[in-house]
């Protein structure tokens, strides 16, 4: 998949098919990727797909001008979908490289399974449904539902939707859901003071970064209503009540157009469990409206159309 991805992107900018190539290549740190944005036909040799792959590229098409040629995922897929339907990204500026993923590693996960901080590990390789870690020159056998991030485990559609080259076969999900959802269920389990409590708990330790703002495909808006004074809906200051308030409406403001991508609690650098609130809004948005993001480019995103039968079963 990798050599396919490589010599794929080197014709398309030989051909002058696109300006850019947007993909992934070797972080600087040990078992991760970072972007990688070139129009140079020589770099594409630093493309790479593996287990590691985590960032949601859609994110960044909003900001780039010209033809791209870019790497996406399933979610990512669904995200870049989402922003075409938005008319935020133009379908004919895109030539769209479609990975089947087949679950990302969370090395936090890897981490906690064998007691060792990432730098300390010689190796993780995944095969199949088995991920092997290699610490100390010992293996170590690890299914991949006990590996694998919470959102790749509740995946439904590994395989983009969207696509102009599939680098690969299309995948079937990992078939785990119910462990994807162990931490929304842990909080459906509480009882409404409790789980008051625990996001009261979680927003406090909030420092309004915004990264998972910043981070999500899904909000464009070049003004985000934080940053408004008149009125002013939060303070600028950190506090749980805003903090909360602010990740409310965010998730209002998202409805439709979350992936479930995950990126919102991966970037958040006190480790907040956000994605028990967007996920939960991803499930409310199939049950009442049967819509799932980024399905079909040329259907209208949920938000900006309705339908008359819809107000029957809605207001009351």
């Amino acid at each position: 998949m990798e050599q396919k991805l490589r010599s794929e992107a080197r014709a398309l900018l030989e051909q002058g098919k696109v300006d850019y190539i947007f993909g992934y290549e070797p972080g600087s740190l040990k078992f991760t990727t970072t972007p990688l944005l070139t129009r140079d036909k020589n770099d594409v040799d630093r493309l790479v797909v593996n287990p590691f792959i985590v960032n949601n590229l859609a994110k960044f098409l909003t900001e780039l001008k010209g033809r791209v040629g870019i790497v996406v995922k399933g979610c990512d897929s669904r995200s870049l979908v989402s922003l075409i339907q938005d008319n935020k990204v133009a379908r004919g500026n895109v030539v769209i490289l479609g990975v089947p993923c087949e679950g990302l590693i969370d090395l936090s996960k890897v981490e906690k399974l064998v007691g060792r901080e990432r730098d300390e590990l010689d190796d993780i390789l995944r095969e199949g449904d088995k991920v092997f870690v290699t610490v100390d020159g010992k293996k170590r056998e690890f299914p991949i539902a006990d590996v694998a991030f919470d959102k790749c485990l509740a995946c439904e559609l590994p395989t983009p939707k969207e696509y102009d080259i599939l680098l690969g076969a299309p995948t079937s999900p990992i078939g785990q859901k119910d462990a994807g959802y162990t931490a929304i269920d842990n909080l459906k389990g509480k009882i409404p003071q409790e789980r008051w409590e625990f996001w009261k708990k979680e927003f406090s330790r909030c420092i309004r970064c915004y990264a998972c703002r910043n981070v999500c495909p899904a909000c464009f808006c070049q003004r985000c209503f934080v940053e408004e004074t008149e009125p002013k809906w939060v303070e600028p200051t950190a506090n749980w009540q805003d903090n909360l308030l602010f990740q409310v409406v965010r998730n209002i403001h998202v409805a439709g157009r979350c992936s479930d991508c995950g990126e919102c609690e991966r970037a958040c650098p006190v480790k907040i469990p956000l994605r028990a609130l967007t996920r939960e809004m991803y499930d409310i948005v199939g049950e009442l409206f049967d819509f799932k993001t980024g399905m079909d480019k040329n259907e209208p995103s949920l938000m900006t159309h309705y339908e008359k039968e819809e107000a029957e079963g809605l207001i009351r």
